[in-house]
């Protein structure tokens, strides 16, 4: 998570719950495959906070579900309980499995890439895959990682090493989606072999700290994000590549600029599921939403290949901006999330 995004956590009072497990990012290094040239970033040349945090996911799972248990009036149930969404011209009516109902001015469809809510809705979703598979495990390694997280350029797509609490890092290894699958039916020490030759021995010996995962990869995007009293967050309205690691960052973008629009609508006395309302969220995401997916995108383009004048290009990139801190510190800010006008929670503040 960046920092901005940690934040959010503070504002609303979760990080507390999870900080004992965040292990800091200090520094990020960039490089293109065998090539000498690098893009190094230290969080000193903009101040003393890190540029984010690794988590587990079940860390922020974890605060997440015990901070809505803490909140009288919260009703949780399982997505599967929810048998039909009504959308009427006034309220919302969700039906669950054994007949209760539940009413609201406004549904938030925050369920993901395969999103239901959005199906039911008719949202129209534009789909493209990347031909990768992305492969994620994490390790255990014999020297500490000192906060520095790395991604390296292969023609095969990024693989990141990513520092978590200890002596571990999580892996995101892109690999072309026909050789993902014998990459992954390796046994562990074939599978290790294969992950070193990428991973280097700068960290020592490594290890397998836990199990393997591999997901395709795809960009997609919602063709609006809003309908009659429903609005689409997080994976449901987008979903792009991990190059940046930005894809979490960009959801809780979506949510803490929904809760500062709705409110804002509360607090002026309008009904906070109003097609005008909605269109307000809609208008302070669409820029950066396709911003950062088209970023995603083009960086996967630009580096994912072996092609000899690109990676001229490239190296050449990498090492100019490097040497330019002015346009480092600009790159270093997005990284945080504290480019542009971030949603008032994301800077800290209180609604």
């Amino acid at each position: 998570i960046a920092l901005a995004s940690r934040r959010l956590f503070e504002a609303v009072g979760l990080w507390r719950k999870m900080a004992n497990d965040a292990s800091p990012i200090r520094e990020i290094r960039v490089s293109d495959n065998t090539s000498p040239l690098f893009l190094h970033y230290d969080h000193t040349d903009l101040g003393d906070e890190p540029f984010g945090y690794m988590l587990e996911n079940r860390s922020i799972r974890k605060a997440l579900f015990e901070a809505l248990g803490e909140i009288p009036g919260i009703y949780l149930a399982a997505p599967a309980e929810v048998a039909n969404l009504e959308r009427g011209p006034g309220r919302v009516e969700a039906t669950l499995r054994g007949g209760t109902k539940i009413e609201a001015a406004l549904a938030v469809g925050a369920d993901g890439r395969r999103s239901a809510t959005r199906r039911a809705a008719g949202i129209a979703l534009t789909k493209w895959s990347y031909r990768q598979d992305g492969i994620v495990c994490t390790v255990a390694h014999e020297r500490p990682h000192r906060g520095v997280a790395q991604e390296r350029f292969l023609p095969g797509g990024p693989f990141a090493v990513l520092p978590l609490k200890g002596n571990r890092s999580s892996i995101v290894w892109t690999e072309r989606e026909d050789l993902a699958p014998a990459i992954m039916a390796l046994g562990e020490g074939e599978f290790l072999a294969e992950l070193r030759r990428r991973f280097g021995d700068g960290l020592g010996r490594v290890s397998l700290a836990g199990p393997r995962w591999s997901y395709p990869l795809t960009l997609q995007y919602a063709q609006t994000t809003v309908a009659r009293r429903l609005v689409l967050v997080g994976d449901a309205a987008h979903g792009m590549h991990p190059i940046a690691g930005q894809g979490m960052n960009m959801g809780l973008r979506d949510a803490a600029a929904l809760a500062e629009v709705l409110v804002d609508a509360k607090r002026l006395g309008l009904d906070m599921g109003q097609a005008s309302v909605l269109e307000d969220y809609e208008r302070r995401r669409r820029f950066d939403n396709t911003l950062m997916l088209a970023l995603t995108d083009g960086l996967n383009r630009l580096f994912s290949n072996d092609i000899r004048p690109l990676a001229l290009l490239r190296d050449v990139g990498l090492a100019a901006v490097h040497k330019a801190p002015p346009l480092k510190k600009v790159f270093m800010r997005h990284a945080m999330g504290l480019a542009g006008d971030p949603p008032r929670l994301m800077r800290g503040e209180a609604l």
